[in-house]
């Protein structure tokens, strides 16, 4: 017989199994996944705190050296001078290309800003496992916090762009309002690659060490440093396809479209910007999906 016995009254929860009575009284398994609903909708809640996030790591990030935040601006004119000496003067490359020098800095910080947040995004779990274990959040925010993080460097790096580009003798045109549904299409790509990379390199923390390769290898055959367009006219069907659609090349021969009036919209991969969206759109949700799935294993074991 069940029930309290001084009173004589019968206990309701008599009878019911461990599940029944959790489901009863709302409680849940401790880390289980939410669902993808629910899981955005926290991780919209922690908005301001990615943005915070980002910006603090960006503030610390040149807080050692004497020069400061003045190594957002030097960085990328060093390495605009670095480019340019080897396969501008050195190999050569920019023979048949006009403007070479802001065609090779448009293409070398586009690129760089997929690089800097596949790259970190991969070490995102890795690197943060002592906060993941102390404080629940949706644990997308963090490769999310470091694409933000890389694109705040990247609108430092654009303005050295605009003055290279003006110092060239280019002028401002309308198509520089493009600048903004590009700059929007790769930020999402880069959040979905950082988030794919970041599952992976979780699980796998030698991916690290191999991403460097991946990416250097990605650089050198999505044109930013020689003209796309003239090794799609000689070479063959498929191989002249792949490189249209590489999605660095992509978004690099759009910002230089949206930059130079000296590139023309010849010159451009067939119906680019569908391949943008698209490209955004299988990175960012397939991304986004793939980090989900994993939830409740990040900071484990």
């Amino acid at each position: 017989m069940y029930g309290d016995q001084a009173t004589g009254v019968a206990d309701p929860d008599a009878g019911l199994s461990p599940s029944e009575l959790a489901a009863k009284y709302g409680l849940a398994v401790s880390g289980k996944r939410p669902s993808l609903v629910e899981y955005t909708r926290s991780l919209w809640a922690r908005r301001h705190f990615i943005g915070a996030y980002a910006t603090a790591k960006l503030t610390v990030m040149y807080s050692g050296s004497k020069l400061g935040n003045i190594w957002q601006v030097m960085t990328p004119l060093l390495n605009a001078a670095v480019y340019f000496l080897v396969f501008g003067l050195l190999l050569g490359t920019s023979k048949g290309i006009p403007d070479f020098v802001p065609y090779l800095c448009t293409g070398m910080f586009v690129f760089q800003f997929t690089q800097t947040a596949v790259l970190s995004g991969t070490r995102s779990i890795a690197d943060n496992l002592g906060l993941i274990r102390a404080l629940h959040f949706p644990r997308a925010c963090l490769p999310l916090a470091q694409t933000i993080n890389q694109l705040q460097q990247l609108l430092v790096s654009m303005v050295v762009l605009c003055v290279i580009i003006l110092s060239s003798g280019l002028p401002v045109t309308a198509n520089w309002l493009l600048i903004i549904p590009a700059l929007a299409l790769q930020s999402v790509f880069n959040a979905g690659l950082a988030m794919f990379m970041a599952r992976i390199g979780a699980k796998t923390t030698d991916m690290a060490q191999l991403m460097p390769f991946v990416i250097r290898t990605w650089m050198y055959t999505s044109g930013v440093f020689w003209s796309i367009s003239k090794l799609v006219n000689s070479a063959p069907h498929w191989v002249a396809v792949l490189i249209q659609i590489n999605p660095a090349a992509v978004y690099i021969s759009l910002m230089r479209f949206a930059l130079m009036d000296s590139v023309p919209a010849s010159s451009l991969p067939p119906h680019v910007w569908a391949v943008a969206l698209g490209w955004a759109l299988v990175a960012g949700l397939g991304g986004y999906v793939f980090f989900w799935k994993k939830e409740e294993e990040y900071g484990r074991g």
